[in-house]
């Protein structure tokens, strides 16, 4: 990919913008009612109407991004922790071990993550699990659904980097186990799951909506995009923007991460090398030969 589809991928950008400074976007504070303006169109007050219990929806929309990017971070950063040290685990010790976890990140990846993630919450609902808020038990769950995935292929990439010469060159130089680890391996691992990572970011997003819109994520009043959806549909006669908005926001977010994913992805695919190429690498190798006969004359 030569150029970056920035217009595709604006919608991403202006959702981590808006989500880091959210609490100097917001025109009103996104849980405060008032009841003497309920579903009220845009106006110069309320530039995108209020909701059924008054509140500002521009407000709402801009907290919701925020309450979706710090999840997704969380989420991310914790299951690529869990992924990477499993799956590099197993790949590097090898044997009995490496069968043991290989099969649990297969089973892991058996199921749809989404169905994990509803499982772990109906589990997290007892009452075993009322220390816990609703908004942690969404990101322990997706955390718990999204690592099998970066373990296999963190689990790929040290199998393959064990084969390379530099490797057992660096053993019989006797570096140590972490030494060769985390100097060479490491980079390679993180190298590629971060950049697969990036195609994860809107799945999380829309992860993160549906489980709000179940009831099972962000409770109320916090705004949140799949929360704001299912409170808008029982309004949607007297005021269609309660749905249409944070629709619209979410389906832009979801696919403009995963554009930008499959960019990333197709940076990693070789490409047939161009004529032009090969001719400027000829008459590179051409130019050196004449001056190296040059210097020998």
């Amino acid at each position: 990919m030569k150029k970056w589809p920035w217009a595709i991928l604006a919608p991403a950008i202006l959702f981590v913008l808006i989500g880091i400074f959210s609490p100097w976007l917001m025109t009103h504070d996104p849980a405060a009612q008032d009841y003497s303006a309920l579903l009220t169109g845009p106006s110069g007050t309320h530039w995108l109407g209020t909701d059924y219990l008054g509140r500002d929806m521009f407000s709402r929309i801009i907290g919701g991004a925020r309450t979706s990017l710090v999840a997704m971070v969380f989420v991310l950063v914790a299951a690529l922790a869990i992924g990477v040290v499993i799956g590099s685990f197993a790949g590097y010790v090898g044997g009995k071990t490496e069968l043991v976890l290989i099969s649990v990140i297969d089973i892991a990846l058996a199921l749809p993550s989404l169905v994990i993630a509803l499982a772990l919450m109906g589990v997290f609902s007892g009452a075993n699990f009322d220390w816990m808020s609703d908004y942690w038990k969404m990101i322990v769950a997706l955390t718990m659904a999204w690592w099998a995935n970066y373990a296999r292929m963190s689990r790929a990439v040290v199998v393959a980097e064990l084969q390379q010469p530099y490797i057992e060159a660096a053993r019989v130089m006797g570096a140590s186990h972490l030494w060769i680890f985390s100097k060479h391996i490491l980079p390679h691992v993180l190298g590629l799951v971060v950049v697969y990572a990036s195609a994860d970011a809107g799945a999380l997003v829309l992860a993160i909506a549906t489980l709000s819109f179940l009831g099972l994520g962000v409770a109320p009043p916090t705004p949140e995009w799949g929360q704001m959806l299912v409170d808008g549909m029982s309004y949607i006669e007297e005021n269609a923007a309660l749905v249409i908005i944070p629709g619209l926001a979410l389906t832009a977010v979801v696919v403009s991460f995963n554009l930008l994913g499959e960019a990333f992805a197709l940076q990693k695919v070789p490409r047939a090398v161009r004529g032009r190429f090969l001719s400027r690498k000829k008459a590179a190798r051409a130019a050196e030969e004449l001056a190296r006969k040059a210097v020998e004359a």
